[in-house]
């Protein structure tokens, strides 16, 4: 999601406000995560509304007198007082507004999973579904389809996931699937991947090993790595025997290949130049 300025502003207002309430007592973090996320769903839907919520030129209080005329009564308090924020604030397009809402409603059912104690669980969750879909291309076809009815998409990924995963994990990945909209689901789960990882401020390395890594190898790597970026890292290991041995890292944009096929393939570009 790229956001310009004044969106930036409005999302950072709205994540703000979104800590106080659940800081109060009493706000349950993963049911405001869930009501936002229906709303959103909701813009999505409706067109028209989106784009009376989302227009800067009317005054900020006739934008928060809309949700609260919509939703009073049909949400939590708290999440009626994150919509406030939302709606009073100035995005840069009513799309902007729905995708940061989106982006609000993720950190508060990370929130859940903090609480409970999950957060390292769900980020697991996240990276082996985003695996077995990078892993079968009909699948995420399926799942990124833009003529695919929503709710066969839904009852697709609880078919696959339901009650082998946690709660806000599968939450997550319904949303990442509603939302896709041809824009590839694969993408949004590894985005999801790294914003659970900067829960617990560590950055993603994914490492494609030709053979399974012991605990004692993944914490020296781990240790390795932190040590060459200078910030912790999450190790997100996957095993690949068509490495022929040696790992692949990535980090961000940057590859460390120094898997036995990685060698030969830069042997043989050698040897074309020679």
């Amino acid at each position: 999601m790229t956001l310009h300025a004044a969106s930036r502003e409005a999302l950072d207002l709205a994540e703000n406000r979104l800590g106080e309430v659940l800081a109060d007592a009493g706000a349950d973090a993963a049911t405001v995560g869930d009501e936002l996320l229906s709303v959103v769903d909701l813009l999505d839907r409706e067109i028209g509304l989106r784009r009376a919520v989302g227009d800067a030129s009317v005054e900020p209080e006739a934008r928060r007198g809309l949700i609260r005329r919509l939703f009073d009564g049909k949400l939590s308090e708290p999440a009626l007082k994150v919509l406030d924020t939302v709606a009073g604030s100035r995005w840069s397009s009513p799309r902007q507004l729905t995708d940061g809402l989106e982006s609000v409603g993720r950190s508060a059912l990370l929130t859940a999973a903090e609480q409970a104690g999950n957060v390292d669980t769900v980020e697991s969750q996240l990276f082996q579904i985003a695996r077995v879909v990078a892993g079968s291309p009909e699948l995420e076809a399926a799942l990124s389809d833009l003529a695919g009815p929503a709710d066969a998409k839904r009852a697709l990924v609880r078919g696959l996931f339901a009650d082998k995963v946690d709660v806000v994990t599968e939450t997550l990945v319904e949303q990442v699937v509603r939302r896709a909209k041809g824009r590839g689901v694969g993408i949004g789960l590894d985005k999801l991947v790294k914003l659970a990882a900067e829960r617990r401020q560590r950055s993603v390395a994914y490492v494609t090993s030709a053979n399974a890594l012991t605990d004692e190898q993944q914490t020296q790597l781990g240790s390795k790595l932190t040590g060459m970026y200078g910030r912790p890292m999450a190790l997100h290991v996957e095993v690949d025997p068509r490495l022929g041995g040696g790992l692949v890292v990535r980090v961000g944009d940057e590859v460390i290949d120094g898997s036995t096929a990685g060698q030969l393939a830069a042997l043989r570009g050698r040897l074309s130049r020679a």
